[in-house]
């Protein structure tokens, strides 16, 4: 048996799936998906399968022209969830599993009218990644196996059905029922299977791209992401021509637990981008250029997750300066440093977990997710262009791209490509710092601006009495005064806090990264008139990157502790289940 994907039992000496279809049936009611998911090998196969299931409820297994063949369930994994082994007659070229889901299932969220924004219909909205498709779909969940796929997804009439893939047609499917079509022919890792299901419209942004939200979000949507062609362009100018044909994008409602997911054809993402004057629209940015770094390239487990994000945060801030200047790009590195900072922090008892190359063997992806990946592997990037010249490395950018594409790759095989095409960069860097040490090595690059050098001058002479003059504030774009609040001191007086809501009306702001900081601030501070507007964000907003310092803010003093475990009580039954988890852990460091 070879398992070369610690959170899989893929076993690489069994037949591969090359593709996917997928009958599959949303109920409401039981909030269930009972499908049928048909495995094609692309030649024929025989002998024993193993495949990742998680809470799914198997119904029967079968192969043409043999009928029922025998399978079995092992022993359940807290972790990967029960092996699924299938026995395959000779001559299989594929097998049909009928199946349903479980009303828990980590990928998928059910959500009533009433937490939706129209309040008029349910929702329902997957996410797969870290390792959860196995709870939506029986399949060798692991990026090693890529697959293309095609379902037939039938739902309530009056909704509308999207995936990560092309539609290709719909009707309707029997009394009050309807039925759409999909099809992905790119091969795709498990993880980028997507689904959502609601009261959903669309605006057309380019001809090739479009936004699908709720009707009431759908036009703040569409002018908020109006100039996402333009960021297109910028991305293609850096990786080649877009591979998937159309970049369209899903506004889910606000429990959605991440910024987005870059599930290809339909991007998933946060309401809380939408702040009304586009200066959040990075994080498309950052959705966009996975299209290459992760969704073309993809990291072959979750051990080297770096190479999707370490990538892809790179390319956004090299986007962002494009579109924006140098001194935005500063910025950027900067608000990255501080959530570097914060999750080198959180690990600091567990540092194996800041390497960028893991070893996650009886780990949990989801406990070991952080900035980590995404900031320290940006930096390691960054570096090797430093080291070899942007023109030199925009050239290496291109041949990693044609050379693995549509392929699922270890640091490993990225150490020897780049050792082949810039020999000496990697040892010039001291790559393996960043790969195999913990903490950030001491010669990452630094980035610096004068707008950012002003702010963080200005931030830490706060306890000297230094304070911002009004008229500067005034001017200060979105960026600036994040920054600038998160570089002030952590522990701030009530006094503090109520000259800078004062003078810059932060309890009253609708940018998230701006209002989720000085929330922050508030409640470390225990600033009593932000608690009805921390209340009022933790009741709405899903969002792990907001919840985790939020809570843990509150959870620092006895009387602000006891308001989050009020709150957390009340909201949680709206939280995804990956969001519960975090804030869970998050309010286990405190005493009852």
């Amino acid at each position: 048996m070879l398992h070369p994907d610690p959170h899989s039992y893929y076993d690489s000496s069994q037949p591969r799936t090359r593709r996917l279809r997928l009958s599959l049936g949303v109920d409401f009611e039981r909030k269930q998906i009972e499908g049928e998911a048909t495995l094609e090998f692309g030649e024929t196969a025989q002998g024993p399968l193993d495949l990742d299931t998680k809470g799914l409820d198997i119904l029967s297994v079968q192969v043409a022209g043999a009928g029922p063949i025998p399978w079995s369930l092992g022993e359940e994994d807290p972790i990967l969830g029960r092996c699924l082994r299938l026995e395959l007659p000779a001559g299989t070229r594929d097998v049909t599993v009928s199946y349903r889901t479980s009303p828990e299932a980590m990928a998928l969220q059910w959500l009533a009218p009433e937490q939706t924004e129209g309040k008029q219909a349910p929702f329902l909205f997957s996410q797969c990644q870290q390792i959860h498709a196995r709870t939506m779909v029986p399949c060798q969940d692991t990026p090693m196996v890529r697959i293309a796929y095609q379902a037939e997804v039938t739902i309530p009439a009056g909704l509308t059905a999207v995936m990560s893939a092309g539609p290709a047609g719909d009707a309707p499917a029997g009394p009050g029922r309807h039925c759409f079509r999909f099809t992905m022919p790119q091969p795709i890792p498990s993880y980028l299977l997507a689904l959502a299901v609601g009261r959903l419209e669309s605006r057309d942004l380019s001809p090739r791209s479009r936004v699908w939200a709720e009707p009431e979000t759908v036009e703040a949507a569409a002018w908020e992401f109006a100039g996402v062609e333009d960021m297109i362009l910028k991305a293609e100018a850096l990786f080649g021509a877009y591979p998937w044909d159309r970049y369209d994008m899903l506004v889910l409602p606000p429990s959605f637990p991440y910024g987005g997911m870059e599930n290809p054809r339909m991007t998933f993402l946060t309401p809380t981008l939408l702040a009304g004057d586009r200066s959040l629209v990075d994080v498309v940015a950052h959705e966009l250029a996975h299209s290459w770094t992760g969704n073309l390239v993809t990291n072959a487990s979750m051990e080297h997750f770096w190479l999707n994000e370490g990538f892809t945060v790179w390319a956004e801030r090299r986007i962002l300066r494009i579109l924006h200047g140098e001194d935005a790009e500063a910025l950027g590195w900067a608000m990255g440093q501080n959530a570097l900072e914060e999750s080198l922090d959180r690990f600091k008892d567990e540092p194996h977990l800041t390497r960028l190359r893991l070893h996650l063997q009886g780990i949990d992806p989801d406990d070991a997710f952080s900035s980590i990946p995404y900031e320290k592997g940006a930096r390691l990037v960054a570096a090797l262009e430093r080291e070899v010249g942007e023109d030199r490395f925009h050239r290496f950018l291109r041949d990693y791209m044609d050379t693995f594409r549509f392929t699922s790759i270890t640091t490993e095989q990225w150490c020897a490509f780049v050792d082949a095409k810039l020999p000496g960069a990697l040892a010039a860097v001291d790559a393996a710092a960043y790969l195999d040490r913990p903490g950030l090595p001491a010669s990452a690059p630094v980035f610096r601006s004068a707008p950012l050098e002003r702010l963080s001058e200005l931030a830490t002479r706060w306890t000297e009495g230094a304070r911002p003059e009004v008229d500067a504030m005034a001017r200060w774009s979105p960026a600036e005064l994040t920054v600038y609040l998160q570089q002030l001191p952590r522990k701030l007086t009530q006094e503090d806090c109520a000259w800078l809501d004062g003078h810059l009306e932060l309890t009253a702001r609708t940018n998230y990264e701006i209002l989720v900081e000085w929330l922050t601030l508030a409640a470390a501070a225990e600033y009593e008139p932000a608690f009805a507007r921390i209340r009022e964000v933790l009741m709405k907003v899903g969002r792990m990157k907001y919840l985790r310092p939020l809570y843990g803010a509150l959870g620092d003093h006895p009387r602000t502790r006891a308001l989050a475990r009020e709150i957390f009580a009340a909201a949680s039954p709206g939280y995804h289940g990956l969001s519960r988890r975090v804030v869970q852990s998050v309010l286990d460091k405190y005493p009852a």
